[in-house]
């Protein structure tokens, strides 16, 4: 299994709003609606409109490999969210840890644990830390 984990990012809400609105993928369609339309390049706009939220899961499109969902495993308010893959061709899992630092901000962390065989890990390492990372830069865009 290889780790990657992202920078820990400060984000200015409270531990408890972050888990609170990111624990409940539901929370986000707002946010998904909200995104202007001149802000989704024209060959990604099939893709984005392909994303499906429900309250425990997450189903992106995947391309050639299909659609790859996430589905939360474990809540620890206010600290963790897991999520782990279901249909993803290698075994998967997402891990959002959130720190408090006072009653108005907190850090938070991504760490993605995928199975890949060892071959073939020279070739992903670099695009499955880009994606950790950019999992993180997203979070600092969310409203809390």
């Amino acid at each position: 299994m290889a780790t990657y984990k992202s920078e820990e990012v400060p984000l200015k809400a409270s531990a408890e709003s972050v888990f609170g609105r990111l624990s409940n993928f539901e929370s986000l369609k707002n946010l998904l609606a909200q995104v202007p339309e001149d802000q989704i390049p024209a060959d990604k706009k099939e893709m984005f409109d392909s994303i499906r939220l429900t309250e425990d899961s997450i189903e992106l499109p995947g391309g050639p490999v299909g659609s790859i969902r996430l589905r939360v495993v474990e809540r620890k308010a206010p600290s963790r969210i897991t999520l782990k893959g279901e249909g993803t061709p290698v075994p998967l899992q997402l891990q959002l840890d959130i720190h408090p630092i006072d009653e108005a901000a907190c850090r938070a962390q991504a760490k993605v644990d995928i199975e890949i065989p060892a071959m073939l890990r020279p070739m992903i390492s670099g695009p499955m830390q880009k994606m950790t990372e950019q999992f993180a830069t997203v979070l600092r865009s969310i409203p809390f």
